[in-house]
C-alpha cells in the first residue's frame, strides 16, 4: 500500500510526500499524481522518508520524474542505494 499527500509549498512547488510501498499498482498511482503537476511545469518535490520499498518499476518511475525535472528528498539509505545513490 502507497498513502500519497499532495500539498503546496513554498515558491510554488508541490509536494508529494509517500508513505508505504512504491510497488505494483502503486507505481501506476503515483505516476497519475505526479505527471499533471510536472506537465504543467510545476516545480515537484517528491518526499521519499516514508518509503519502505521500492519494487524496479517503481525505481524507473522515480528516475523518470528526475529526468522530468523533480527533486526527491528523505530517501532512506536503502531507498538511494535502489536509485543509484544519495538522496536529500
Amino acid at each position: 500500500m502507497l498513502r500519497i499527500t499532495r500539498t503546496s509549498g513554498s515558491g510554488g512547488a508541490e509536494h508529494l510526500t509517500l508513505e508505504g510501498r512504491l510497488a505494483g499498482e502503486w507505481v501506476s498511482e503515483l505516476r497519475a499524481a505526479a505527471e499533471p503537476l510536472l506537465a504543467r511545469s510545476r516545480k515537484l518535490v517528491v518526499d521519499l522518508s516514508g518509503v519502505a520499498f521500492v519494487d524496479p518499476t517503481g525505481v524507473r518511475l522515480l528516475q523518470d520524474l528526475v529526468a522530468a525535472g523533480a527533486a526527491l528528498h528523505g530517501a532512506s539509505a536503502f531507498v538511494a542505494e535502489l536509485l543509484g545513490g544519495p538522496r536529500r
